[in-house]
């Protein structure tokens, strides 16, 4: 039997009191009060809702040991990224490396790999899959249904999969971003629970209204905290925090702690907030977590405060995971598994001719992964269209790592490179290498750096090469956290060296080909409108032929 003192932190009564909790085997035997003279706080661990494992480019063994470090006990994991390289092998490598390490990885059944037909990704989950997965006790619910249009118009595959998440009575994920009145209604009857792609207030309190989860996402690359966070205190029981996609500086420097800290800061009520960060994910998605009571499993963290989250130790199972300085947590041997089968580039597969005097570019925005589409004047030398410095619209290109076809070319807007380019194997949802540059030549060394590794995220200069391989499915390191969380970080400055201004230039890059989200996107087969749901011309505008 262990005993802890603290100040037992009660978010279903809504009370804090000196007490002392008695655990063994795993479990919480009793948990009573008790006076004594210790300043910190006992609580439930946190639980990031909804994450992609993947991209924090460490495997999952690895990224549990450093969530544990800010209190982390559990996640609720879409290995989507990995499905739509590896299909269920790549679900089967992150559950079973998830399963060497004491921490609570909860994960879904990828509801759309690929993510839509007008892509090219390593692999296919059909319903029958589906099916298979959701069987299994490890899977916990029908991760996001991305396919938003399927569910409308009644796609038969879609239906499937949503059908059998019924019948296996689990829960099913929602990305809906900017779906709204009848179309919305029809999407949550259809069966779905939860969204975490509202961009706006009114977004997200038509869905709550509706009744609908909604969760507050602050990832690497979208961030939503601010845009929803005064939903929180009348929602509250509604509402619940996650990452999405999260890197792994970012990661290194905190996860859901860090958004309980801001929301306290803004004067929410701490047990509100608790509410949304521990015990919503564990009462909807069924979840075998601890929340502090007798019989739970022991799963708490000891927090020095109540204000910054700064935690002292956590516990999983009863197990001391984190003890305040390190991660107690061991490193696991696992075997690389990948799919990459595309040959080195040539300078002359990146040229695109038009007619056109203008063009529609894409406009990356900070902080979001919603794009705009603009219409810029194209800059043409000897016939083939280039990058305009100048303006800052770059030319975009996405490359297909399963066979050998030609590269889809776009052009986009606030990347603001001024040399060179950066390029990424890491390409939501598909994973095609994805590459942007002020110039032909350096986005093919870019490319062909990133196919000579079999994955990763490079920077070329003009006079030097960078890149961090990604080994694992192109997507994940094989490196502690610490490394590759140094690596990216030099990698980072040195794209925003390049004239990067984005906060995190190759995680919103790695978005520019995600078609689900709106509005302009591109993918290995061409220039697509999110809005309209099809593909698009590059050319706003055609030249009239003379007579």
């Amino acid at each position: 039997m262990k005993q802890l003192k603290g100040n037992i932190v009660d978010i279903e009564n809504k009370r804090i009191y000196k007490g002392e909790v008695s655990f063994k085997d795993g479990k919480i035997v009793s948990i009573v009060e008790k006076d004594h003279d210790v300043e910190h706080y006992i609580l439930p661990g946190f639980i990031d809702a909804h994450i992609h494992i993947e991209s924090s480019m460490l495997v999952p063994s690895e990224f549990a040991r450093i969530a544990v470090k800010h209190g982390t006990v559990a996640t609720v994991s879409d290995p989507h990224e990995i499905a739509n390289v590896l299909g269920v092998k790549g679900v089967e490598f992150m559950i079973e490396n998830g399963k060497k390490v004491p921490f609570k990885f909860n994960f879904g059944a990828p509801s759309c790999v690929p993510a839509t037909h007008f892509e090219s990704a390593g692999a296919v989950i059909n319903s029958d899959d589906i099916k298979v997965l959701l069987e299994h006790t490890e899977i916990k619910y029908l991760a996001e249904m991305m396919n938003y249009p399927g569910v409308i118009y009644d796609d038969n595959e879609v239906m499937k999969k949503i059908a059998w998440a019924k019948h296996y009575n689990k829960p099913v994920d929602g990305h809906a971003p900017g779906l709204r009145g009848d179309d919305l209604t029809k999407y949550i009857n259809a069966g779905i629970s939860t969204d975490h792609e509202c961009f706006t207030y009114d977004e997200a309190l038509e869905k709550l209204q509706k009744g609908m989860k909604i969760l507050i996402r602050e990832g690497s690359a979208a961030k939503n905290f601010e845009a929803l966070i005064d939903l929180l205190p009348e929602y509250f029981k509604n509402m619940m925090f996650c990452s999405d996609d999260k890197h792994p500086d970012d990661l290194i420097l905190g996860h859901i702690n860090t958004l309980c800290a801001r929301a306290v800061a803004k004067g929410i009520d701490i047990f509100k907030v608790l509410q949304a960060a521990c015990v919503n994910p564990v009462k909807h998605y069924n979840l075998d977590v601890g929340l502090l009571k007798t019989g739970d499993a022991a799963d708490f963290v000891i927090v020095k405060d109540l204000k910054h989250f700064k935690t002292l130790q956590t516990y999983i199972n009863g197990k001391l995971v984190f003890d305040g300085s390190k991660s107690l947590m061991p490193a696991v041997k696992f075997d690389n598994l990948n799919n990459f089968n595309c040959s080195k580039k040539k300078t002359i597969d990146f040229k695109i001719k038009t007619a056109s005097t203008k063009i529609k570019v894409i406009e990356a925005l900070e902080g979001q992964l919603v794009t705009n589409q603009l219409i810029e004047t194209a800059l043409i030398e000897e016939g083939n269209l280039i990058s305009n410095i100048e303006k800052d619209v770059l030319k975009i290109a996405v490359v297909n790592r399963y066979s050998n076809t030609k590269p889809a070319i776009a052009f986009i807007k606030n990347i603001g490179l001024k040399e060179g380019a950066i390029a990424s194997s890491v390409g939501h949802d598909s994973h095609n290498i994805i590459v942007v540059g002020v110039s032909d030549e350096a986005i093919c060394k870019a490319v062909n750096l990133i196919i000579e590794h079999k994955g990763g995220i490079c920077a070329i200069s003009n006079t030097e090469e960078s890149i961090v391989p990604l080994p694992v499915a192109g997507i994940m390191s094989d490196k502690d956290a610490e490394t590759i969380g140094q690596q990216y970080a030099k990698l980072d400055k040195k794209a925003k060296q390049l004239g990067s201004t984005l906060n995190a230039p190759y995680m919103t890059l790695s978005f520019m080909g995600l078609l689900v989200i709106p509005s302009l996107k591109l993918s290995d087969k061409g220039l697509f409108d999110g809005n309209k749901f099809e593909f698009t011309a590059l050319e706003a505008q055609l030249q009239k032929s003379s007579c």
